[in-house]
């Protein structure tokens, strides 16, 4: 917490100079009246919990059992290298889920761009079959309540079995429409 002195002057009559100096009681003389008011100023807080999915360029499932635990890891270290709080990271061969809690000076984009752009680079190097690696440009950030986190987590963790029967594409279909989402198929699936 932050104290801050407030000092409130109620004005009586206009005040002309009348020789006194500064350090003389002038309430007296000019109507002024002064109130001292004590304040706190809270810090700035938050606590969001986001869900944060984006996927490889055109799907292309860059992301295999060999690699996946590594980027995932990756993903993480750079969350927890920021002031973001990272909950659980997971997906399959083509696309990533993150649960995060977002830092109070972030922006969902950076943290996007700052993710993105560093592991590119990270998995890239890892040799030539990754040469071509990209992200798709897009991504898709959803706020969370934080009495559904353990069923976020529960969600995040079982991707493998979730996408035995449905595709990324149809997965973002369900997530838009719970969400509300409204979006246009000719634009998101870069």
């Amino acid at each position: 917490m932050i104290c801050v002195l407030i000092v409130q002057w109620a004005e009586g009559p206009r005040c002309h100079s009348l020789g006194r100096s500064p350090s003389q009681d002038w309430s007296h003389v000019c109507g002024l009246k002064a109130r001292v008011i004590l304040a706190t100023v809270p810090q700035s807080l938050s606590f969001v919990l986001v869900h944060l999915v984006f996927s490889t360029k055109d799907r292309r499932p860059f992301l295999k059992d060999g690699i996946r635990t590594e980027v995932h890891a990756y993903l993480a270290s750079v969350l927890n290298g920021s002031d973001s709080i990272c909950v659980r990271i997971g997906g399959v061969a083509d696309h990533v889920h993150i649960a995060l809690f977002i830092a109070r000076t972030e922006s969902i984009s950076r943290v996007v761009e700052r993710l993105k752009v560093s592991s590119s680079k990270w998995i890239k190097a890892k040799g030539p079959e990754f040469g071509k690696f990209s992200w798709q440009r897009g991504y898709a950030a959803f706020s969370v309540g934080l009495s559904d986190r353990a069923a976020l987590v529960r969600y995040i963790d079982s991707q493998a079995t979730h996408h035995q029967r449905r595709d990324f594409q149809a997965e973002m279909r369900v997530m838009f429409a719970k969400y509300g989402v409204e979006f246009d198929e000719k634009f998101v699936w870069d």
